[in-house]
């Protein structure tokens, strides 16, 4: 059996580096770890971090093809981060002009979860602890 310990990162190719930099650290709260510009490829890759975890490579590259979320389709559905209080996070990001679903159920859990857009629409969601 493969012995894989954790997933390492999420890697996301952004169409507006600038404004998916800004959406990721200054509103999600994301650590910029390394930045760099890749003139051969015209291509930023900036690597991330949530409370010292190395979490996200975000991608830029001239033109990229945009990616269905919805209707949803096959492959990778979504990303999903922990929050303590997901009434509190719903207010930061609603006061940063990011529109969330209502906030729902876990059928499952029990558990508070919400879902809302990063600048290329991927589907986010916030799931309470």
């Amino acid at each position: 059996m493969l012995n894989i310990n954790r997933i390492h990162h999420i890697a996301i190719i952004c169409s507006d580096y600038y404004k998916s930099k800004h959406f990721y650290t200054n509103i999600l709260g994301f650590t910029i770890e390394a930045e760099n510009y890749r003139q051969e490829r015209q291509s930023y890759k900036l690597d991330l971090s949530l409370k010292g975890q190395y979490t996200i490579e975000l991608f830029s590259f001239p033109n990229p093809p945009a990616r269905v979320s919805r209707p949803e389709a096959a492959g990778l559905r979504h990303i999903a981060f922990e929050t303590d209080d997901i009434n509190t996070a719903v207010k930061w990001l609603n006061q940063n002009d990011i529109a969330t679903e209502p906030v729902r159920i876990d059928e499952f859990t029990g558990k508070k979860f919400t879902f809302f857009s990063d600048p290329d629409n991927l589907p986010v969601e916030l799931y309470e602890k």
